[in-house]
């Protein structure tokens, strides 16, 4: 027997039915739905900013559309088909992603999608070249997504350890930090301790697949800059078509005394793989 699908029209109102509802639920009973996010502080470096810390959310696990359509069936009150539910939503994004492609910006009420292009022309008759003008697509948030942050205690977690940590990562075509990553292109590492240093062999900078921590990819390509707060690099060719995680193992300890084992540090982002043009 085929898998019996739910036509998109369905699937997008639904969609809209259950934010509906979570939304008016918090107007009219906010103790009841009252949600948390942790945060940790960590030190802060940016000049002419009053403040001892900064803060940083403690991210949990991130949830896959499978766990998300798990809570809807248990949680939010779906009745459906599992199945059906995951396979529709999937083809709501799919079609999404096509219509992005084809220029069409997308709003799902709660947050849009737009496509970018950067750089600069000097004419009208200019041949677009995809490295001076990358493409990407940004994300808004709504004002109702907005809206819900008002619902929302902050648990302080107390200080992150600060042994070294990786704050920011920017992509050669991105414009804002922690979003993408292309392959051949230049990254930006920024964060504390995170020096490249140390005999050890498995001391350098990885990226590494989502849920596949076997698969690393380590960066061989020598780094254009190596301090203890920024480090500059090329992507490798190999890191296309999932979500990555940096990893960066140094026995740097902040002096010229190395640590005895390698330390490892993770960023807490996600960065999708983008493709680049270069030569």
């Amino acid at each position: 027997m085929g898998l019996a699908l739910f036509p998109l029209g369905y699937v997008v109102t639904r969609i809209n039915q259950i934010f509906k509802e979570l939304y008016m639920s918090i107007i009219n009973d906010i103790n009841e739905v009252m949600h948390k996010i942790r945060v940790k502080l960590y030190p802060n470096y940016l000049p002419q900013v009053e403040g001892k810390y900064i803060a940083r959310t403690a991210n949990e696990a991130v949830l896959s559309v499978e766990q998300v359509c798990a809570a809807l069936k248990n949680r939010g009150g779906f009745t459906g088909n599992y199945e059906e539910l995951v396979e529709c939503v999937r083809k709501f994004f799919d079609e999404a992603a096509y219509q992005l492609c084809d220029g069409f910006a997308v709003n799902t009420g709660y947050f849009s999608v737009h496509p970018n292009i950067g750089g600069t022309f000097n004419s009208a008759k200019d041949v677009h070249d995809a490295k001076k003008n990358p493409l990407s697509f940004r994300f808004r948030t709504g004002a109702k997504l907005r809206r819900l942050t008002e619902f929302i205690s902050v648990e302080i977690a107390g200080v992150a350890d600060t042994s070294g940590y990786i704050d920011e990562f920017y992509d050669i075509n991105a414009i804002n930090a922690n979003e993408t990553i292309t392959a051949n292109g230049q990254f930006i590492i920024l964060g504390n301790k995170i020096k490249i240093a140390g005999d050890d062999p498995k001391c350098g900078i990885y990226f590494e697949p989502i849920g596949e921590p076997q698969n690393r990819i380590k960066v061989i390509a020598p780094l254009a800059e190596n301090f203890p707060t920024k480090v500059i690099g090329l992507t490798p060719m190999n890191v296309t078509d999932k979500s990555f995680k940096v990893v960066i193992i140094t026995q740097f300890n902040g002096s010229s005394t190395m640590m005895k084992n390698p330390r490892e540090m993770t960023g807490n982002f996600e960065l999708a793989a983008t493709v680049s043009n270069n030569p």
